[in-house]
């Protein structure tokens, strides 16, 4: 928990009012619980008020100025705002990416690379009908930013699942020179324009119902994957006005999938091959959403309000790039999960991390006890 700095959290409670003790203790345990929860993997209120409870002598290591009730703590969640926790994540995704900006690209541009998607969280129709998006299911929806130097959320944004990921572009911080990889869900060329005037570039897959023809067609080595690099000009009555000029058309056959695929960019210079190997690299954040589903706490809920599935959204998020910059800063080998499970059955533990977290291996030499005895004669 020292990862997350008191003065700079203190100052982002003062920024949304929470300064004081406000639904019967502070913004600190607050946070420290639901962190410890997603940590641990905890499976409901009275789990986390358990487990606390059990340990109520290191509590105060743990960073807790009193005890945790499971009352006190859904009341919490249902009013403390989670606006408070999203100014968290915002302030640990600028540190974690501050530590991880020389980290080496998968490809050798001069721009990062970032993937956009989304995914959808699942939730109970019957205990969340706020959240009923196709009157059988009800869900929210994560927008994500992935900078792959890392693979750390750059722009994180919590929305109701009805919600259109082409919206989602307007929302997005575009950098100049950088490279933004994207599925056709968020084809819409009003809000692509938005790229081009910032001087960034997009990958994005095409979209089948989208008139098109060629203008000039370039030429490629088709031994590999590449079937084609085209200059085109969209012919559709309303891909016209909004996108009046040239695309570039990159099209490849997937030998493993036997699936032929097309990418459009507004990038000219770089190879063609380039262009799809930044595609490729969009696979990366589906593996995202589904190590934070699989490895923290966004299956099951701990309240049905929409503040308090937005609170727990956000401290999943919180809890991620935690062990993120505390495994950048200790210069830990291990990976994330690693990391996770380690710390989940060793969180009451009074062990230096550093120590904790150290990849040791043991050799079959130093398993070997000098006094077992031998059955060699067997």
């Amino acid at each position: 928990m020292e990862v997350m700095h008191h003065w700079d959290f203190q100052r982002i409670a003062r920024k949304h009012g929470l300064n004081g003790s406000k639904f019967g203790f502070s913004a600190w345990d607050h946070f420290c619980a639901m962190a410890f929860a997603q940590l641990t993997y905890r499976e409901s209120l009275r789990d986390i008020e358990t487990c606390l409870g059990a340990q109520a002598s290191l509590q105060y290591h743990l960073g807790f100025s009193r005890t945790v009730k499971r009352t006190t703590l859904a009341y919490a969640n249902e009013h403390r705002d989670w606006r408070f926790f999203a100014g968290l994540g915002e302030r640990l995704i600028h540190r974690a990416r501050t530590l991880y900006e020389d980290e080496p690209s998968a490809l050798d541009l001069d721009g990062a690379i970032y993937a956009l998607d989304s995914t959808m969280i699942d939730l109970s129709l019957a205990l969340c009908p706020w959240a009923d998006w196709t009157g059988r299911d009800a869900a929210m929806k994560m927008h994500t930013l992935l900078d792959l130097r890392g693979e750390l959320p750059a722009f994180v944004t919590i929305s109701e699942g009805e919600r259109s990921d082409q919206s989602g572009l307007d929302d997005i911080p575009l950098e100049a020179g950088s490279y933004y990889v994207m599925d056709r869900g968020y084809l819409d060329f009003r809000r692509l324009q938005r790229f081009c005037h910032s001087g960034a570039y997009f990958v994005i897959r095409e979209h089948a119902g989208v008139c098109w023809r060629v203008l000039e067609p370039r030429k490629v080595d088709r031994s590999g994957a590449l079937r084609c690099d085209q200059k085109i000009r969209f012919t559709g009555r309303y891909s016209q006005v909004y996108w009046p000029e040239p695309m570039r058309r990159v099209g490849i056959f997937d030998q493993v999938h036997r699936k032929r695929m097309a990418f459009w960019t507004n990038q000219w210079t770089l190879p063609a091959l380039t262009i799809s190997d930044l595609y490729r690299q969009r696979w990366r954040i589906e593996i995202f959403f589904r190590w934070i589903k699989q490895n923290l706490r966004l299956r099951s809920f701990y309240g049905t309000t929409p503040n308090a599935v937005r609170v727990q959204i956000w401290t999943a998020i919180c809890a991620y790039l935690l062990v993120a910059i505390l495994r950048k800063q200790l210069q830990i080998s291990r990976s994330i999960t690693e990391i996770l499970q380690i710390i989940s059955v060793n969180v009451f533990q009074q062990v230096p991390v550093k120590s904790l977290l150290a990849d040791s291996q043991c050799t079959p030499e130093e398993t070997q006890c000098s006094n077992q005895l031998s059955l060699n004669g067997f």
